[in-house]
């Protein structure tokens, strides 16, 4: 009995860290911006509960409407990511080995070994009107002056992979990396041709890393601030541009709250969809 004490208390002094910080960083601020975005100013420093808050994001066109692109591009920046990001984790995962694959691991990390503002600015070194791909083109007669490549919604999706595209290969390689060699052999075998093997083979044993590369890679656009907003300046239409508004510039921090307790809800949502789409579990995602 002492003994499964002594292992009780372990147990819970290993958890207490974990548990402190999702409590302290998560959990309550989640609650405070509730209860916050339920709140209605009706004259100074007096407030009524009430569902004003979340009725403008339904009423004004460009919030609902800011939201849907938002949600749209994120959707379309999390597909790219994966068919840009498949090959390469399979090529690492199954092609390669020893210190050739590390290597190549390694180099998928190194961007992530500066902050995203820092890669950001490095895009904007690369794409802008005076910039270095600008200057080449001039250079080598292929344009007659400076080209502007930043500000529009390509240079956005750019950013959005780049910025995204670890954290769908390293799922990927993962669960690659666990799919035995003598199936795919198995599968040419039988008569079946490359496309066949990867539909019937290959993708059904790495859709639980296809689908945790997704849901997080779609979470991190979604909410991403600084790539949208550089790359696409302030006509980039991005929502968390709208939540930075409402807080930093108008003050209004109730419907500041309104607006990230509508993001948290509405991409739940349709993660919770994407899940029933391809019949995946958050189970089977995380096992």
């Amino acid at each position: 009995m002492t003994g499964h004490n002594h292992f009780r208390l372990g147990l819970v002094l290993l958890m207490a860290p974990l548990l402190i910080w999702l409590l302290s960083l998560i959990f309550i601020p989640h609650i405070d911006m509730l209860f916050l975005s339920l709140s209605e100013k009706v004259a100074p420093r007096v407030y009524e509960t009430g569902l004003s808050n979340y009725a403008a994001f339904f009423n004004e066109p460009l919030y609902w409407n800011t939201f849907a692109r938002t949600a749209v591009m994120s959707i379309l920046a999390t597909f790219l990511t994966l068919l840009i990001g498949f090959p390469v984790s399979y090529y690492i995962a199954k092609m390669v080995r020893g210190r050739v694959r590390a290597f190549l691991f390694i180099m998928c990390m190194i961007p992530f070994w500066v902050s995203e503002l820092v890669r950001t600015f490095g895009w904007m070194i690369l794409l802008r009107e005076t910039g270095v791909i600008s200057s080449f083109l001039v250079f080598t007669g292929l344009s007659e002056g400076p080209v502007e490549l930043l500000y529009n919604d390509v240079t956005i999706m750019v950013g959005l992979v780049y910025t995204s595209m670890l954290f769908m290969v390293v799922p990927l390689v993962t669960t690659l990396d666990s799919l035995d060699d003598s199936l795919v052999e198995a599968g040419y075998d039988l008569g079946g041709n490359g496309l066949r093997v990867l539909r019937k083979v290959i993708i059904p044993h790495a859709m639980p890393g296809i689908v945790s590369g997704c849901i997080v890679v779609f979470m991190l656009s979604l909410g991403n601030y600084l790539t949208p907003v550089l790359l696409g300046g302030k006509d980039s239409m991005w929502f968390t541009e709208q939540i930075y508004t409402q807080f930093i510039t108008r003050f209004n921090w109730e419907q500041g709250a309104a607006f990230g307790f509508l993001l948290l809800i509405l991409s739940s949502l349709i993660v919770w969809g994407g899940l029933k789409i391809t019949r995946q579990t958050l189970s089977n995602t995380m096992g």
